[in-house]
């Protein structure tokens, strides 16, 4: 029976004191305090298992650290004595070290989930497990471990069973480079006297368990687990002594299926016939039978599997970063972002999802609370771009991939989503999760989103820009997928000259806006540039030219306010003067010469503080000036990252001609990068006091460092 008694309570918790970890399948938040606040299983759309960012006390969360001794805190509970928290990834990789640091002792975790390189083990399966391996590396430590699974976006109430677990004695031969069925020397494995497996099974059946393991050499005298009430159903807690040299590990996963050939379930509203299949082929893959078919995706518990497993992964990262070629002058921040971003893939289909997160607000106790977990259209040329100049050719494959299958299954009208979920269906309608509280109260709780049937015209001029850059850098582009690019030029040219929601879904009434129109510029541009350079068949070529140059005209005489010097938010904003920042984007994709005067006036204006009519504020730059713009919803938000880095772009494009503009873009990148937290991970945006806001961490944030970096340490 569950005791009466509370988890250790936590007053609020910022995105910025996180890591990520990952498989490629899905990633989970790590506090800089050694608490999983956010995962969901068992991929990134499906519903949070771990939520405690949205709801501290709902939300559900797995932390591990040390219980500091009643003496070492004063009447009032306050801890006197030195500690300092660390928390780094192992060099290179995807692996997340936290470290808390006392003057009588020192605990380090290391997070990570398991991935293995397919191609050097073809015959084994990834095993989506979280891992937590906690090592006393200095003096005695007491050790708290609490375990709440929160199921369904902490609506499902669940049960917990206290179980034995068969693992592998001390005495066992491992291939340490696999996970490969062991030798054992003495016999047969054997189960632990004291409970080792909790499974935590919500009311629909979905099941996750949690097993421990400690190093055989040296073990330690538990865990020994007792369960606490929790609102939903029990939390597992123990306790536990280290002393110096000692290692525990735990491992929290989906309970596989009970049979090699039993589909695996999954709990997401959005499952998938590509995330279904890859789960019954590692099952059906398996070389044994019997009672070992299932070994690939459950083997036995051991210590040397754990670091197979942990060299599998580290190998893995440390490889694939290898590819890149970037040398430059910020290797260190660039690495970081490919890394963050790799981690932000859907493997099975190549897929980057915008950010991990949903509901994490872009003002604190504010409205705007998005679901990130999907993939926009617009993200394809950055990604195409941002892999292709460091290197990264086959992650540019693998999302060109997606981008065809996107194009081959268009909507009848030619059109295509705003976004998609990581295996290319349709983004489940918005919905408010009213029961939880919000990140520090901030509400409503959104998931799903409502932008996936908005127009958004600006998508198909990014998608025509990643096959261009594709065929342009990587590999020629089929007659398929031409035929597909014609289809997608003649949609722009048939509804060009319609209002939109644009690229900031707007939750008011659709606008002319300028990014749109020079988007729409940039496909039928890139549309007559294949068909140039590759003398590819075109019917339609004479309407596409009129199209391209009637769009160009019109952008400089109905987009630019010749009074304020400036291009405006909007043909409709033209004449009130409402600046946007997203009219950077005009030099990136060659619209204009990033010199021509018109542009130059326009970054002049918004590198202007708000209060003298611009939008850049401590150096950051904010969308648009929500004082001026009726965008539909209440509130305020902060300076956007990637408009920042599209301003630093845009000067140091400039700069190659002025070296004034270059030292400013060089000044400019300096300072922006220290808003990146002590990992270099970036949010969507930051307040005016440095906190970052909105979800975590940001795909396009970082896609919009590694291009303005390329350009930057180009220029200097």
């Amino acid at each position: 029976m569950a005791q009466k008694k509370c988890a250790p309570k936590v007053d609020s918790l910022s995105v910025e004191q996180h890591g990520i970890i990952g498989n490629m399948r899905t990633a989970a938040l790590v506090s800089n305090d050694g608490s999983i606040d956010f995962l969901c299983l068992p991929r990134f759309d499906s519903p949070s298992i771990f939520a405690r960012l949205l709801d501290i006390d709902k939300g559900g969360h797995f932390s591990i650290n040390p219980i500091l001794p009643d003496e070492h805190h004063d009447q009032n509970g306050v801890y006197q004595r030195p500690l300092t928290r660390k928390q780094q990834y192992q060099l290179a990789t995807n692996i997340l070290q936290t470290r808390f640091l006392f003057d009588f002792g020192v605990l380090q975790v290391t997070d990570f989930m398991h991935k293995h390189d397919s191609r050097r083990h073809p015959t084994k399966a990834l095993l989506p497990w979280v891992i937590r391996i906690v090592e006393c590396q200095r003096g005695t430590m007491k050790v708290g471990v609490n375990c709440l699974p929160a199921f369904n976006y902490a609506t499902e109430k669940h049960t917990v069973e206290l179980a034995d677990m068969d693992i592998l004695g001390a005495n066992v031969e491992i291939d340490e480079w696999s996970h490969d069925k062991p030798r054992m020397a003495h016999g047969k494995a054997y189960s632990e006297s004291k409970h080792a497996r909790i499974i935590f099974k919500s009311e629909r059946g979905f099941s996750v368990d949690l097993r421990s393991i400690s190093h055989p050499d040296n073990p330690i005298d538990g865990p020994d687990w007792k369960l606490l009430d929790g609102e939903l159903g029990p939390m597992a807690q123990t306790q536990f002594d280290m002393q110096e040299g000692q290692s525990i590990a735990f491992i929290f996963r989906q309970v596989p299926a009970q049979g090699a050939n039993a589909p695996v379930k999954t709990n997401t509203t959005t499952t998938s016939e590509v995330a279904r299949q890859e789960a019954n082929n590692q099952s059906s893959n398996s070389k044994n039978s019997g009672d070992n078919a299932l070994w690939d995706v459950d083997p036995l518990l051991s210590w040397p599997l754990v670091l197979a497993l942990r060299v599998q992964t580290f190998e893995y990262w440390t490889n694939w970063i290898r590819k890149s070629n970037y040398y430059g002058r910020y290797r260190e921040v660039v690495q970081r972002s490919a890394l963050t971003l790799k981690l932000l893939t859907y493997e099975p289909t190549g897929a980057i999802v915008a950010a991990p997160t949903f509901g994490l607000p872009e003002e604190i106790r504010g409205v705007r609370n998005w679901d990130y977990r999907y993939v926009w259209i617009r993200d394809s040329a950055f990604t195409i771009y941002a892999f292709i100049r460091i290197g990264l050719t086959d992650e540019a494959g693998s999302y060109m991939k997606w981008i065809e299958d996107r194009l081959e299954n268009a909507n009848p009208d030619g059109s295509l989503n705003v976004m998609y979920t990581v295996d290319g269906q349709a983004v489940p309608s918005e919905t408010i999760l009213h029961h939880l509280a919000g990140n520090r109260n901030s509400q409503p709780v959104r998931i799903g989103n409502a932008a996936a049937t908005h127009l958004q015209l600006d998508i198909y001029g990014a998608l025509l820009d990643a096959v261009y850059l594709y065929n342009k850098y990587r590999e020629p582009i089929g007659y398929d997928t031409w035929r597909a690019v014609r289809r997608i030029v003649n949609y722009i040219v048939d509804h060009h000259d319609q209002a939109d929601m644009s690229i900031w879904e707007i939750r008011s009434r659709p606008q002319n806006f300028l990014y749109s129109k020079v988007m729409c510029w940039v496909g039928l541009d890139r549309g007559l540039r294949l068909m140039e350079k590759r003398s590819l068949p075109c019917p339609d070529r004479v309407r596409w030219y009129e199209t391209r140059d009637k769009i160009y005209e019109e952008i400089m005489t109905k987009g630019w306010n010749s009074k304020m010097g400036a291009f405006t938010q909007s043909y409709e904003g033209r004449d009130v003067g409402i600046l946007d920042a997203s009219v950077l984007i005009m030099p990136m994709v060659f619209f204009c010469s990033p010199t021509d005067r018109r542009i130059l006036s326009t970054i002049d204006n918004i590198m202007r503080p708000p209060e003298k009519g611009g939008l850049t504020l401590n150096g950051l730059v904010l969308r648009y000036n929500l004082s001026d713009t009726q965008d539909g919803l209440p509130g305020t938000e902060g300076c956007f990252l990637m408009c920042t880095f599209w301003l630093i772009e845009a000067l140091t494009r400039a700069g190659k001609h002025n070296s004034a503009l270059l030292q400013t873009a060089l000044s400019l990148f300096e300072q922006t990068v220290s808003f990146g937290n002590s990992l270099s991970l970036f949010s969507e945006e930051i307040t005016k006091t440095g906190d970052m806001l909105g979800n975590f961490p940001q795909a396009f944030t970082h896609l919009a460092l590694i291009s303005a970096v390329y350009n930057l340490d180009k220029q200097l």
